[in-house]
């Protein structure tokens, strides 16, 4: 939920933000029905004041013996004044909220002002490699060694999902585990294994609901949906909860699947694993005060850059321009993986900081010690990383000429031990 006083008071401000996101909406009807609530609402107070009043006067008459039915009659006609109006205060109350829940995170004044093309390359750890042989793509090498199946996975579902088998299936599990014993072991998160469904309010306190409704998988008949990321169950653990200043921060991680329709994005890098609609990711979720959230952003990219360090992949992680930024995101890094058979940087992982948006939205706050006062706290998410393209560089960064594929020595252990993956 945006912050309707911020509306209010900066209207400039919150414009200019938007502008940055490249988004156009008019903030024009959320400010006139803010102002015919809060001229019925300051009528409803003045109503009841005269209403305690009458209250205050009928019992002294009482108390006096004298006839109080004047300033009962008087009474009753204020309180019908008083029904009448207030569900008009609250249906505005709802016609304003259901404005606000369109209204985007506005965008760090950290953040680059511009399209993807003004993007910022912040680091860049490793070097692409370079082969004394063409390299082969991902699609190429899974299909020689016999561990994805491209054709059977469209045959069961349909297009962009994918069957895993044999040791491709085992390279999957054990990326799942190695992150989690990465993150649970040496970074501090607590493990988590949410439900795969969510209802309609779990997914609008972290912002995909309304605005991107078409984008995800829904259940028609119990209006839920199959989760897009894991950030969406874990966040809402503390949904209505007001938590405690000492127990912050707080980590989560978690694996999922996760499913996205891609509804728009036909014809864009459909081959393969690229993009897919089911694909198994590893999230990081944190609950932080906000006096060290942008603190905590970097500690998250450098818990998700670790992953890529140990599996030895060169990345480099890209701060987000302001027209780039998600519906819910305040300043978001992505870690880009290189993939030597295609060519291309492929965004592994988003970090992000989206401050009290998605704590406004789904009430999520912490008492502060001194102040006792229930304050909104931030939150922030990042993927530990996405595995589909993180499958494709692992293929296609430890391919050889003869298009078997070298395990990398951090997940050999959870592959009980094997060191290559051949064809047989």
């Amino acid at each position: 939920m945006f912050d309707i006083k911020l509306i209010r008071e900066n209207r400039l401000f919150v414009e200019e933000g938007l502008k940055k996101k490249n988004v156009r909406i008019s903030l024009d009807e959320i400010i006139e029905q803010d102002k015919k609530r809060k001229e019925l609402s300051v009528k409803v107070d003045e109503l009841r004041a005269q209403k305690n009043a009458a209250n205050d006067e009928i019992a002294l008459l009482i108390k006096e013996k004298k006839d109080p039915k004047e300033k009962i009659a008087s009474m009753k006609s204020i309180a019908v004044q008083i029904d009448e109006l207030e569900p008009q205060v609250k249906d505005l109350d709802e016609k304003i909220n259901k404005l606000l829940l369109y209204i985007p995170n506005l965008p760090n004044e950290s953040v680059p002002v511009g399209s993807p093309e003004h993007n910022r390359i912040e680091r860049v750890w490793g070097e692409p490699k370079k082969f004394s042989f063409k390299a082969k793509d991902h699609m190429e090498i899974a299909e020689r060694l016999d561990i994805i199946d491209f054709k059977r996975a469209t045959k069961i579902t349909g297009s962009h999902f994918i069957l895993f088998k044999k040791q491709g299936a085992l390279l999957e599990r054990a990326l799942i585990n190695f992150m989690l014993d990465l993150h649970t072991r040496e970074h501090g998160y607590t493990e988590i294994f949410p439900p795969i469904l969510v209802n309609r309010d779990s997914m609008t306190g972290t912002g995909q609901l309304p605005k991107m409704e078409e984008d995800m998988y829904r259940l028609k008949d119990d209006d839920l949906f199959l989760i897009p990321t894991a950030e969406v169950p874990v966040t809402n653990i503390h949904r209505d909860e007001i938590l405690n200043e000492e127990d912050l921060p707080i980590y989560y991680t978690a694996y999922t699947p996760c499913f996205r329709r891609e509804a728009g994005s036909y014809g864009k890098d459909t081959k393969g694993l690229v993009r897919v609609h089911e694909f198994d990711k590893v999230e990081m979720v944190k609950f932080v005060n906000p006096k060290t959230s942008y603190d905590e952003l970097e500690k998250l990219v450098a818990n998700a850059e670790k992953v890529f360090q140990l599996l030895e992949l060169p990345y480099r992680v890209v701060t987000l321009a302001s027209g780039d930024l998600s519906f819910a995101a305040s300043k978001c890094y992505d870690i880009e993986v290189y993939a030597p058979g295609l060519e291309k940087w492929l965004e592994t992982s988003s970090c992000s900081n989206f401050e009290d948006f998605q704590a406004r939205r789904s009430n999520i706050r912490f008492k502060g010690k001194e102040t006792k006062k229930p304050t909104l706290i931030h939150t922030l998410n990042g993927s530990g990383v996405a595995l589909a393209r993180t499958v494709v560089a692992i293929l296609e960064n430890y391919q050889n000429a003869a298009g078997d594929v070298v395990i990398p020595k951090v997940l050999r252990p959870y592959m009980n031990g094997m060191e290559i993956i051949a064809k047989k």
